[in-house]
């Protein structure tokens, strides 16, 4: 059973299953859309089809959308509550391939024992469940700092144009190699996992869609090679996490990116 988050102090205690539940995407109802559009970005703090809760404003460090014309920041006044999900109101103008990003400030959280084994081995992070294994560490609770960086890919118009590939220069980013608004169902999507701007090889990563997901690895040049097996709304996501290194305070860090996109 999902149980709620409690922060006490400056720690979130929680249980494995409700924290499984709590990626966070960028999602809309359409990625295809007109020039001089409103956008109304649904923030999912929960899987990509639910919110479990609204993603205060005063935990987002950067908005971006980047357009044909360039990237630019937005302040946080586009970003709202509405119930139990946050909206990112953004603005279209010329035609285009657009990327949406937000990134958010690192919290804290405490972890008994098999709550975080659990949380390891369900939500994509099986190499640090395994040194843990190695080490003769499953006994042993965790502190963990986590940050979430999401973006979303947005075809405007007609005209498929670069810069879908841009780096935002956030913790944690996945940046697609291939705009996915020229390809079919069926194609080869390429999606760089990148951390601290730095390419993961060897991340577990996760992509599908409301139907399911699968799992694969990226390689030596931190691509992972997704083939889109269907049309509609589709994410990618992985978790890197490490232990901490000169930090008293915690056990792990990690940092946490998600793509958003949609096949036509």
């Amino acid at each position: 059973m999902k149980r709620r988050l409690f922060l006490s102090g400056l720690l979130l205690l929680a249980s494995a299953s409700a924290l499984g539940a709590h990626d966070l995407f960028l999602k809309l109802d359409s990625y295809f859309v007109s020039p001089g559009s409103t956008l109304k970005v649904r923030v999912l703090n929960g899987t990509f089809s639910t919110s479990d809760g609204a993603v205060a404003k005063d935990r987002v460090r950067d908005i971006a959308v980047v357009t044909p014309a360039g990237p630019t920041r937005l302040d946080t006044f586009a970003w709202a509550a509405q119930g139990d999900t946050s909206v990112l109101t953004v603005r279209t103008r010329e035609s285009g391939t657009y990327v949406i990003g937000a990134s958010l400030r690192p919290r804290e959280l405490r972890l008994e024992a098999k709550d975080f084994n659990d949380y390891l081995a369900h939500d994509g992070v099986p190499d640090v469940l395994a040194a843990r294994r190695r080490k003769g560490e499953l006994d042993l609770p965790a502190r963990e700092r986590y940050s979430k960086h999401v973006k979303a890919l947005v075809q405007v118009g007609d005209e498929r144009t670069t810069g879908y590939e841009a780096e935002l220069g956030y913790p944690a980013e996945l940046i697609p190699l291939d705009n996915p608004y020229t390809l079919k169902a069926g194609a080869m999507l390429r999606v760089r996992a990148v951390v601290d701007g730095q390419p993961l090889a060897n991340q577990l990563v996760v992509a599908g869609t409301r139907r399911g997901q699968s799992s694969l690895r990226t390689d030596s040049l931190g691509v992972a090679r997704i083939r889109i097996g269907s049309r509609g709304p589709w994410f990618v996501k992985f978790i890197h996490m490490r232990p901490a290194s000169g930090d008293t305070t915690i056990d792990y860090e990690s940092k946490w990116a998600t793509l958003t996109f949609g096949v036509p």
